[in-house]
């Protein structure tokens, strides 16, 4: 079991994501970085967990660390892996950095019974003043780039969100906006206020 204090070293939106994953489960984390919510998963909860990131230093560290994780895009590869290889398939602040969000998103749910999302909310009201009154990209927490080396190409608000999973015919069997604080509001009848405070969002999927 992990201490609090390695709960506590991993992003809020990581460890949201890990409350929503079964004991047990396999899993694919898809832009896994340096490993720490497979590391987190395998000790608090058992999961068998597998791992796609771009980056050469970060399959390297996953390595290092004994996890099992392959270079890879997923914009590119997702399309050889068999539909429900795994329980769950994550995608941790990723789907805005994709070339083509739909496939991606689409792909996760055919692979995973489920899959578990998070991305920044660029209808947070900090964003919505900074851009009104500031006439500048904003930078936020979970938007920390300059609007010319970031790896964001495709901003979307939660609203886009909903209504893209409408679009693709995907269940949202969970959904919850985190506040600057880390607060929690569940996605649903509050969909303008979630939109407005939440920062981030988490999303637990299906395919319906």
């Amino acid at each position: 079991m992990m201490t609090d204090a390695q709960k506590r070293a991993i992003r809020i939106d990581l460890q949201l994501i890990a409350e929503m994953v079964e004991p047990g489960s396999r899993l694919l984390d898809v832009g896994c970085g340096d490993g720490a919510l497979l590391d987190y998963l395998h000790h608090d909860k058992q999961v068998d967990g597998r791992g796609i990131e771009l980056s050469a230093e970060g399959v390297n560290a996953c390595v290092s660390a004994g996890l099992s994780v392959i270079q890879g895009d997923a914009d590119q590869d997702l399309d050889d892996y068999p539909d429900q290889a795994f329980d769950y398939v994550v995608l941790g602040q990723t789907l805005q950095a994709t070339h083509e969000p739909h496939n991606v998103l689409a792909n996760l749910v055919r692979i995973g019974k489920r899959a578990v999302l998070s991305f920044p909310n660029f209808g947070y009201w900090r964003v919505r003043t900074r851009l009104l009154f500031g006439g500048k990209m904003p930078r936020t927490n979970s938007l920390s780039y300059d609007w010319y080396d970031t790896p964001n190409i495709h901003f979307c608000t939660i609203r886009d969100f909903v209504d893209l999973c409408d679009q693709m015919g995907i269940t949202i069997e969970r959904g919850i906006a985190l506040d600057h604080n880390g607060g929690e509001l569940r996605i649903g009848s509050s969909m303008r206020f979630a939109n407005l405070i939440g920062e981030q969002a988490v999303f637990l999927l299906r395919k319906s």
